[in-house]
């Protein structure tokens, strides 16, 4: 039976599952896709905030509406960059050993060109370029489009101008990086942008939309899957969500007061004695929005900047990206999913965690980043309108379609 499986990856956040999330698992399925197994961020998010509602509440709104299998991207990988978000992401669906395509949205919709500039990325030539570029002091994500600009044309630069293009061509990248026989599939994104935050006058909303809506107290029902909706209300109401890290504020101020000059260093994408711009402004802010205006730069993105300190609060190292992610973390399944997960045992080229006595057997390493997994949903629990305990890791049990026991 397993040899009629078209088995199809999606890396995303969820943060919440809305309707421009179930056009692609629609399109997915209609370009043949039997099962569909995602790669889903935790309980923070690459914005360098922690995610809008917890990771198994936002696993059960993804097997509602059409996933039927949810492993968690790594904490590290997922409060990165593009580029090791991407990575960490495509290193777990191409570990699960059986999945055929990875499907991902983008603005423009167009494999092939995606692919192309990707393949320009690679080029010891686009290297020159970025680097004359970088020179000028720009972002990096400037730097770039001027780079692939001087080397091909406005269209094809106009690319990189967009998101989820930017994410797209990272997928790419990824999948080229480690030789995977993986065929990366897309669909055209459509509704509001990315960041808009405007009330669009049209069912497809943004995720960070649907977000300021639910801050707002208004009604966001219309903009998500029907079938997802329980699951957000039950956790309103029972004030687990929506978290905010304005709740974090002052535990992260205590964090970054306490910091070394080394430990800073020792923060993923740090660079160019960025860490004594840090440690500085560590010991003047009085608020988030104070340090991250200290530490801006013509250089640094608030994005990046937000992403740094949400690092340092939860003592997450460059290190640690340094190597794929070593485990194979099962948040929940349906009944397809079973079906799945049970071929991927006989696939997979990492362990497994299903069961939590199934950590001893892990290495060090895969230790070190579960036990920081586990400290930052005890973190999280600061975040959310009502405080949460501690111990939830080993308390929740994985999502199922019939129950929520494990």
């Amino acid at each position: 039976m397993t040899q009629n499986f078209k088995i199809s990856g999606i890396i995303s956040e969820f943060n919440p599952y809305h309707l421009g999330h179930q056009s692609l698992i629609v399109q997915t399925r209609q370009a043949g896709a039997t099962h569909i197994v995602a790669i889903m961020s935790g309980n923070f998010v690459q914005r360098g905030e922690p995610a809008c509602f917890d990771k198994w509440v936002r696993t059960k709104t993804a097997l509602s509406a059409g996933v039927d299998l949810v492993i968690e991207l790594p904490l590290p990988w997922v409060v990165a960059g593009a580029e090791t978000f991407a990575a960490g992401g495509v290193s777990i669906v191409n570990a699960l050993g059986c999945v055929h395509q990875l499907s991902f949205g983008s603005e423009c919709g167009d494999i092939e060109a995606l692919s192309a500039v990707a393949d320009i990325l690679r080029t010891e030539q686009f290297s020159q370029a970025l680097q004359v570029e970088l020179q000028k002091g720009v972002t990096f994500a400037s730097a770039r489009q001027a780079a692939l600009l001087s080397l091909t044309n406005q269209k094809t630069a106009s690319l990189l101008e967009h998101p989820n293009n930017i994410l797209a061509i990272a997928y790419c990248n990824a999948l080229k990086d480690i030789n995977s026989t993986i065929r990366p599939f897309t669909i055209k994104r459509i509704g509001a942008s990315h960041h808009d935050i405007s009330l669009p006058p049209k069912k497809i909303a943004s995720a960070s939309q649907i977000r300021r809506m639910m801050e707002q107290n208004q009604e966001y029902a219309t903009y998500i899957p029907k079938e997802t909706y329980p699951y957000l209300a039950s956790a309103i109401q029972n004030k687990t969500a929506p978290a905010s890290i304005q709740r974090l504020e002052r535990a992260i101020l205590a964090k970054l007061r306490t910091m070394t000059l080394q430990e800073f260093a020792n923060l993923p994408d740090v660079s160019e004695g960025l860490e004594h711009r840090l440690y500085k402004a560590a010991k003047t802010a009085v608020s988030l929005t104070d340090f991250y205006a200290y530490v801006k730069t013509k250089r640094y993105t608030h994005a990046r900047i937000r992403r740094i300190t949400l690092c340092a609060f939860l003592n997450i190292q460059a290190a640690y990206t340094q190597t794929p992610p070593p485990y194979l973390h099962v948040l929940g399944f349906n009944q397809k999913g079973k079906e799945l997960l049970s071929l991927i045992k006989q696939t997979a080229s990492l362990p497994i965690i299903t069961q939590y006595n199934q950590l001893r057997k892990l290495s060090p390493y895969a230790k070190t980043l579960f036990e920081l997994e586990t400290t930052a949903t005890d973190l999280y629990g600061l975040s959310t309108p009502q405080v949460q305990p501690c111990g939830k890791e080993f308390t929740q049990g994985i999502v199922t379609a019939l129950c929520n026991e494990r």
